[in-house]
């Protein structure tokens, strides 16, 4: 390891934390200011941009923020809350799932923030502790991108690993994250269920009941779903929406279904950054003809706003990556490789900080995942670590859906905290986290 080695290992470093510190778009210019760094003072060739992974997001993004403009996504909501209220005393597992079925669904965290008061008038409605459905709720956005066909997450990924000679594609990412994300879940929602005292056991809770600032649990009104409205347009752009979800997965599970075009008397198949892209554009028309959006509306979505700073943030933290990677690959499969494979979990564990620090999923995976591959780990070990890693955007309580889920709790239940790490969040994120690491992994062991 030599010290221009060093020297550009600094220089990456230290444009992830400016990023980090700057937040948003920041983390693609600072990128940006570390390709040129690389380029200009050091005198290495320029890494090859993610054009692909930023071609899947606008792809997608156009189709989402349709569908929301449309309607779209306030029906999923509604669809959610009536089966989290279906269920009332088994909402810290159903809510999680819910949740989880509609943000790999629709590629995005955002459908969670309607839906946290409605998980707080369930869970209070019926005795439970509010806080042991909502930090469940809120963490699981973390991975859940994990397992979404369509999230800018998986967009990043997919250009890593469906490429000789790792050919992991689409079909196979989602047979490792979707069991290992659900198992994760799972588990922490079932020990979060006894963490914390019982509402009728809390000092804090009955003297909020006692004083009249918090009606009793059994008060009568209505209920936070019933009041959630939805039309039978935004109905229809949701369907179309999912429907193309469900055509790219069928792609991807079975690739003979994918065309194949000729040049110079080579037959090549069309490859899955093209076939997202594409469909993508047709329910973008589809949902234009069933759901009526009104055009102008669609640059002011949330969707489209996030989608576009992800798309930043990624172009310029992964040239610098790919950058970096290309003119030191022999230096970090013998050095970085020898740690990875002595150690795996360092891989699990840089992911993980990385994502805390960004609290970007698709920022840590084109910044670790390209050295992990490049240092030997098999792909299908990489991608069951990736899983898990990504929960790390939720270390520390800066996220907007941390505050929004302590913000709707009455009850005082769910904190922010006051140290960092000892917010209400942190333990069912740690146990989500390591568990799909786990499960992921050994299901990545058969890739």
């Amino acid at each position: 390891m030599d010290l221009v080695f060093i020297l550009e290992a600094v220089v990456v470093l230290a444009a992830i934390v400016l990023g980090t510190r700057a937040s948003g778009i920041g983390v693609g210019v600072w990128g940006g200011v570390g390709v040129f760094v690389l380029v200009f003072l050091f005198g290495e060739a320029p890494g090859e941009p993610p054009t692909a992974a930023v071609a899947i997001i606008l792809g997608v993004v156009t189709a989402a923020s349709l569908m929301q403009a449309a309607g779209g996504i306030d029906w999923m909501v509604a669809m959610a809350a009536r089966v989290i209220e279906s269920r009332p005393r088994q909402i810290t597992v159903i809510a999680p799932l819910v949740a989880f079925g509609f943000c790999a669904g629709a590629g995005t965290g955002n459908i969670v923030y309607p839906l946290l008061p409605v998980v707080y008038d369930v869970s209070y409605r019926n005795g439970i502790r509010p806080s042991r459905p909502l930090t469940v709720t809120t963490v699981q956005t973390g991975i859940a991108l994990a397992a979404s066909p369509v999230s800018a997450a998986m967009a990043a990924m997919l250009t890593l690993t469906d490429v000789a000679p790792y050919n992991l594609g689409l079909g196979q990412i989602l047979m490792i994250t979707f069991p290992a994300v659900v198992g994760g879940i799972i588990v922490t929602s079932l020990v979060m269920n006894h963490v914390g005292k019982e509402l009728a056991d809390d000092p804090e809770v009955q003297e909020r009941i006692a004083s009249g600032q918090l009606a009793p649990p059994d008060a009568g009104g209505t209920s936070a779903a019933s009041a959630l409205q939805y039309t039978s347009r935004g109905r229809n752009a949701a369907l179309a929406f999912l429907g193309s979800v469900l055509v790219i997965v069928a792609l991807g599970l079975f690739p003979d279904l994918r065309p194949s075009y000729t040049v110079g008397g080579e037959t090549t198949q069309i490859d899955m950054t093209a076939t997202i892209i594409l469909v993508m554009f047709v329910a973008s028309a589809i949902i234009m003809f069933v759901g009526r959006p009104k055009i102008g509306t669609v640059p002011d979505q949330s969707v489209f706003k996030a989608g576009l700073v992800s798309g930043i943030a990624l172009f310029g933290i992964a040239w610098l990556t790919s950058t970096f990677i290309e003119a030191h690959e022999e230096a970090i499969v013998t050095t970085v490789g020898s740690w990875v494979t002595d150690w795996r979990f360092l891989f699990a564990v840089a992911v993980f900080v990385v994502a805390a620090m960004t609290t970007s999923q698709s920022t840590a995976t084109r910044t670790i995942v390209p050295i992990g591959l490049a240092a030997g780990l098999p792909a299908g070990a990489v991608t069951g670590m990736w899983a898990g890693g990504l929960g790390g955007v939720y270390t520390l309580p800066a996220n907007g859906t941390q505050i929004a889920a302590a913000n709707f709790d009455l009850t005082g239940t769910t904190k922010l905290g006051t140290k960092l790490v000892d917010h209400s969040f942190f333990l069912p994120m740690l146990i989500m986290a390591v568990t799909t690491m786990v499960i992921g992994t050994a299901i990545g062991a058969f890739f």
